[in-house]
């Protein structure tokens, strides 16, 4: 008897309740148009902007589903630098965050070429360019072996991981992958984002490499990105399934150990991207935050150390900014970072916090008071 769906007479010959889905999908296909609408109306320059966050969101979410936690500014500085995104002075990125950044951008710029195996290869090589995953060594650029034993697909920690379920042989990874990329290359009468849902699935289910999970959402943003026929991402599906990674093990393990009917993890995906829809909004609101603050301040004269050091805020500085953490980070001397804080706070850009600790801290005006009066 059949553990897992792969081991099924009638794999990979999925099905659903069209019926049952057909009001969440109308809904997720209503909202996808209004936001792809309404961001036309932003113009070039906040568009690249919307676009250049919801690409940061998601190449550090979807790393963060795997453990590894990406330097959020050496991410954004990689993806403007790529997209030709004017933000100032960049950070110089490692390695290991070229390589997602250049994973994910293949997949969402050029969309609408052909997936192929060599292309699988060379993402996968420029996720683990050192061929190695943590402490492993591990097959890079080829589809995996079994010389340590059958693929388990495990989440938590080590000493603490849950086996949600084994992957195919090694031996029948060729023709999966083959049947799978031809399906995902061709022509069905499957709405977009119900292909985008299978496509994660199925891949996740062949899990063709050592180290498959950023691939498969990669490859569903591929196909979301098919769907509404342009590379700009308003919105990252991977920061909704971060938020959600317990119940996205749970659904991938129930349906693993089910039948070919996949309506229960289509319905999970529509609602899990529906609130990714949510989450836009987050990212729209803080782009014209922005846009007003620079708006307001357009006649000021900043000097590179404050620009940078705005921006930071803008973008969501985590913890309280001291006037030693401001020296830290623009690498200058305490007085010249009390010096440049000073600065701003007369020109209105900057206030002390209430009192409280031992050092003072500062934090932006209030954006929605830089509009215009």
């Amino acid at each position: 008897m059949a553990t897992y769906i792969h081991e099924r007479k009638d794999w990979p010959h999925f099905h659903w309740d069209h019926a049952r889905l057909a009001q969440k999908l109308a809904a997720v296909r209503n909202r996808q148009g209004r936001l792809t609408g309404r961001m036309e109306e932003f113009g070039f320059r906040l568009r690249s902007e919307a676009n250049l966050e919801a690409l940061t969101e998601e190449v550090t979410r979807s790393s963060e589903i795997e453990g590894e936690i990406l330097d959020r500014d050496q991410v954004r500085s990689s993806i403007a630098r790529r997209l030709g995104v004017d933000i100032g002075a960049l950070t110089p990125a490692d390695r290991d965050v070229e390589g997602v950044v250049e994973m994910m951008l293949d997949a969402t710029e050029k969309y609408s070429e052909p997936l192929t195996s060599g292309r699988l290869f060379d993402w996968h090589a420029a996720l683990f360019p050192m061929g190695r995953s943590g402490m492993k060594t591990i097959t890079v650029g080829a589809w995996r072996t079994d010389a340590t034993g059958r693929m388990q697909v495990v989440s938590g920690a080590i000493g603490r991981q849950r086996v949600h379920y084994e992957a195919p042989k090694a031996a029948a990874l060729a023709d999966e992958m083959k049947t799978f990329i031809d399906w995902f290359n061709g022509s069905q009468d499957i709405d977009p984002v119900i292909k985008a849902a299978i496509a994660h699935l199925w891949f996740v289910t062949i899990h063709p490499f050592d180290g498959n999970g950023r691939i498969a959402r990669a490859i569903a943003d591929m196909a979301l990105a098919r769907s509404e026929k342009t590379s700009q991402r308003f919105y990252s599906m991977s920061a909704q399934i971060r938020q959600e990674r317990d119940a996205y093990y749970d659904m991938l393990e129930a349906t693993q150990k089910g039948d070919l009917d996949i309506t229960d993890w289509l319905a999970w995906f529509l609602a899990c991207l529906d609130r990714a829809f949510d989450r836009a909004e987050t990212i729209l609101g803080a782009v014209l935050r922005k846009a007003r603050f620079w708006k307001k301040h357009a006649a000021a004269t900043f000097n590179e150390r404050q620009r940078a050091m705005i921006d930071r805020l803008l973008n969501g500085f985590e913890g309280k900014l001291t006037s030693s953490k401001w020296a830290q980070l623009a690498k200058c001397s305490p007085d010249t970072a009390l010096r440049d804080i000073d600065d701003l706070i007369a020109k209105g850009v900057l206030a002390k916090d209430p009192a409280g600790g031992r050092s003072t801290s500062y934090s932006l005006v209030d954006a929605e008071t830089e509009t215009d009066r």
